[in-house]
């Protein structure tokens, strides 16, 4: 598949990178409606899932871990972090859904008509080898407005792992999304939310920035399509972060949940829509 064949979404999908900065610089952000800026930082909320094929629900389930060090130097284009962002405020009642461990050919299609038929943009944080089999989900992600992040390859705990070791995850990783997406991404989750300084730096060479989340589903637990829903509707707030998945287990509540919250979100004026990274 020729990249050029990939650009025909229906509109930017990325700004420019953020400008040069020191460690725990903050970057300027916008949402789709307006500006903003990263809220503070702090610790991964709890719950990150595991995947790695082949899949199976009840397969590599590990608390989320945060291995920070002192921050690194300055990045040539972004700037490194001791700790993710969590949540990103803006103007007006904005909300980031995003979905990680994909992508799915029996889940991710499901969710991405979802978000169709609202005319909602979301995040997917893609796992390398899933996003290597299946380039023509990328290819629609991009079609429809929706940005792709990297979740490493094969969804490793990246503090047991040497920082060579890192730098391929992330390196095959973006090289798949952009082969199959049309662009380098430009954002960064570390799998079971475990980051250490070497993961923010090798992120920040490569031009990602560092993203988590501020509510996390719990739904790689299977604990209920109305518990996940519950969840969801309970930590909604303006900036918040949504934690779902799409592949990595059975992702059946996941997709039906999505079909419950989202029209729900909206009613209540909430307005789904992707960070956008802009120069300062």
């Amino acid at each position: 598949m020729q990249k050029d064949q990939l650009f025909t979404r229906r509109g930017a999908l990325l700004a420019g990178a953020a400008a040069v900065g020191a460690a725990g610089t903050a970057s300027l952000f916008t949402w789709g409606t307006g500006a903003g800026t990263p809220a503070g930082t702090g610790t991964p909320a709890p719950g990150a899932p595991a995947h790695r094929l082949p899949m199976k629900s009840s397969a590599y389930r590990l608390q989320p871990m945060t291995g920070y060090g002192p921050p690194g130097g300055a990045a040539a284009r972004t700037p490194v972090r001791s700790e993710p962002l969590l949540r990103i405020t803006g103007r007006g009642r904005a909300m980031v859904l995003t979905f990680d461990d994909g992508p799915d050919p029996r889940y991710t299609p499901d969710i991405l008509d979802t978000l169709a038929a609202y005319d909602v943009h979301a995040m997917f944080f893609v796992c390398g080898e899933m996003a290597a089999h299946h380039p023509e989900l990328l290819a629609r992600m991009a079609d429809e407005g929706h940005t792709v992040g990297n979740h490493t390859w094969s969804h490793p705990l990246l503090t047991k792992l040497t920082r060579r070791q890192i730098r391929s995850e992330m390196t095959r990783t973006s090289e798949v999304i952009e082969n199959a997406y049309g662009e380098r991404p430009r954002w960064f989750r570390a799998p079971y939310g475990a980051w250490n300084r070497a993961a923010f730096q090798l992120g920040s060479e490569l031009g990602m920035e560092a993203l988590a989340w501020t509510v996390d589903t719990l739904d790689w637990t299977s604990p209920g399509t109305g518990t996940i829903v519950d969840r969801v509707e309970n930590g909604a707030a303006p900036g918040v972060i949504v934690l779902s998945h799409d592949a990595g287990g059975d992702r059946t509540q996941s997709v039906r949940a999505l079909r419950r919250y989202l029209p729900q979100l909206l009613d209540s004026g909430y307005h789904i829509t992707v960070p956008r990274r802009q120069r300062t």
